[in-house]
């Protein structure tokens, strides 16, 4: 029983040591690494909940008075070109290349495209021959009549002595007149053979198509093969037009006004248009003129408006609604009206209204602004907003009212 009792006392585990110096180290150790991951997982966390931003400033613009002035008069119409072309050639022949598609940009001069010349060079060749075999027979005849005036001082100086007779001095006048003659009638010939060959190099010239203008290619009317002429021939398969070029910064508006409405109308009268595309985008005009005529059919007069702001998006034949401002927002003397201008990415936009999420240190404010005028780069807010506030530019699906944010540039 002793013997057991001893074994027992030796596998007891004596709690009144005191632990070693390194035990304490590496408790000391675990801790740290624990604070640490933790922190590390806390400042991820914060990380991934901010939403990236970038930064916008407002810029003060002069006047921003076209979005609120009040309308006096509505109409609708459509975005036309007051200059394009449908490019055709001068002469008829077979077209054996086409060098532009829709959507194409050409410059003034350049070609674009080309007709079969091998029926015109020959024409060329032939024109050539014809005026060089003028000038051959010009200097034949050259040689004769100097032959024929040495023949008259002759005879002229021999009639004197008698020794030949008059029929003889007047053979000699008549030959170096005829020849005279002849001389007049072959410089005539190598003139007309001078234009002939003019002629045939303008034909040839003819046979180039070029741009009558800068522009974008709308249509392309013809295929490389075919048979192009500027008259219609052949029963509807010869084509009379290669393709229509519009000059864009021709682009305006033509509207019908009722007639009963016409005298709220006037030359140089500021508009807003709206395109049926882009319902929210405002883009300011002004009068041209009121063509001085009446639809008798529809009781309408064609007013022209001229487009203050060129954009790509702006294409002719487009619906457009316009709205006429009233002759205060179109005096030159009235007072601008102040704005501010985002660009497009700052702002959500709904109509005349809009949206933006003004910066407050790491957090945002939803904020809701009056809209004016915009364009392609710009936004412009009538009010709701203060000139050195700061706006957020992210993804507007996460932004909201309070989210904390992460600058980036």
């Amino acid at each position: 029983m002793e013997d057991k009792a001893a074994l027992l006392n030796q596998l007891r585990i004596d709690r009144t040591e005191t632990p070693g110096p390194g035990s304490a180290r590496i408790w000391i150790v675990v801790a740290a690494l624990v604070v640490i991951g933790a922190a590390t997982g806390v400042w991820f966390w914060v990380r991934s909940s901010e939403i990236p931003v970038r930064l916008a400033e407002p810029q003060p613009v002069a006047d921003a008075g076209a979005a609120s002035a009040g309308s006096i008069l509505d109409a609708s119409g459509y975005v036309v070109a007051r200059r394009q072309a449908t490019v055709a050639s001068k002469i008829t022949g077979k077209m054996v290349e086409l060098d532009i598609e829709e959507g194409d940009r050409v410059e003034e001069g350049q070609v674009i495209a080309r007709l079969d010349d091998s029926n015109v060079r020959a024409a060329l060749a032939a024109t050539h021959a014809q005026l060089e075999f003028a000038r051959a027979g010009l200097a034949e005849t050259e040689v004769n009549l100097a032959n024929a005036r040495r023949d008259f001082d002759r005879q002229t100086s021999l009639i004197k002595g008698h020794f030949v007779s008059e029929a003889a001095l007047d053979n000699s006048k008549t030959s170096m007149d005829a020849l005279t003659a002849q001389l007049a009638t072959q410089r005539s010939n190598i003139e007309v053979a001078e234009r002939n060959v003019e002629v045939a190099d303008r034909n040839l010239a003819d046979t180039i198509v070029r741009a009558p203008f800068t522009g974008i290619v709308t249509v392309k009317a013809a295929q490389p093969g075919e048979i192009v002429s500027p008259l219609s021939a052949g029963g509807g398969f010869t084509r009379t037009g290669i393709g229509t070029i519009v000059d864009m910064d021709s682009l305006e508006i033509q509207v019908d006004v009722n007639e009963n409405f016409i005298n709220r109308v006037e030359p140089a009268q500021k508009v807003t248009a709206k395109l049926n595309a882009y319902p929210d985008w405002q883009i300011p005009g002004h009068v041209i003129a009121v063509i001085p005529t009446a639809d008798r059919s529809k009781g309408t007069v064609t007013v022209r408006i001229a487009l203050d702001q060129k954009d790509p998006r702006i294409l002719p034949e487009m619906g457009v609604r316009v709205s006429f401002l009233a002759s205060s927002a179109s005096d030159g003397n009235a007072k601008p009206v102040p704005g501010l201008s985002l660009p497009p990415e700052a702002v959500q936009v709904s109509g005349s209204v809009g949206v933006v999420y003004v910066l407050h240190d790491s957090t945002v404010e939803r904020r809701a602004v009056k809209l004016g005028a915009s364009s392609s780069n710009q936004v412009t807010v009538l009010s709701g907003l203060r000139s050195g506030e700061r706006i957020a530019i992210g993804d507007f699906a996460r932004l909201k009212d309070g989210v904390r944010i992460r600058i980036e540039n």
